[in-house]
């Protein structure tokens, strides 16, 4: 069975960091691409970063490029999103998922496994 679990978020006052985790088990986690996604209630979930398993390439949603950072560990079967200066509107319940389409340029989209959710939120 594949598992995902989030960690790392919580309460941090605006221009603050946070570094949320994400474990995988139930498969070959080097094999897959790794995305986060953020939802606020009422509105669509929005894709925020992935990591391509062969080459590492990365997309950021714009909103957060130079504040966020999406890295993998494969030893650990862990993937990492360390959030800077964080901003209000960065609050959200944060989803971690695995297999899914990552381009650079062209996004992220469809991914089949989710995490339960961790929230972030950024006070002003």
């Amino acid at each position: 069975e594949v598992q995902l679990v989030e960690s790392g978020g919580g309460l941090v006052q605006a221009g603050g960091s946070l570094r949320l985790s994400c474990v995988g088990s139930g498969f070959i986690f080097e094999d897959f691409v790794i995305g986060w996604f953020r939802q606020v209630p009422g509105k669509e979930r929005e894709g925020v970063s992935c990591i391509v398993n062969v080459d590492n390439s990365t997309y950021y949603l714009d909103s957060v490029k130079d504040r966020f950072t999406i890295s993998r560990d494969n030893a650990k079967r862990t993937a990492y999103l360390e959030m800077s200066g964080l901003k209000p509107e960065d609050t959200a319940v944060y989803y971690c998922a695995a297999f899914g389409f990552c381009n650079p340029y062209r996004g992220m989209s469809q991914y089949d496994y989710w995490g339960q959710g961790i929230q972030v939120t950024v006070s002003s």
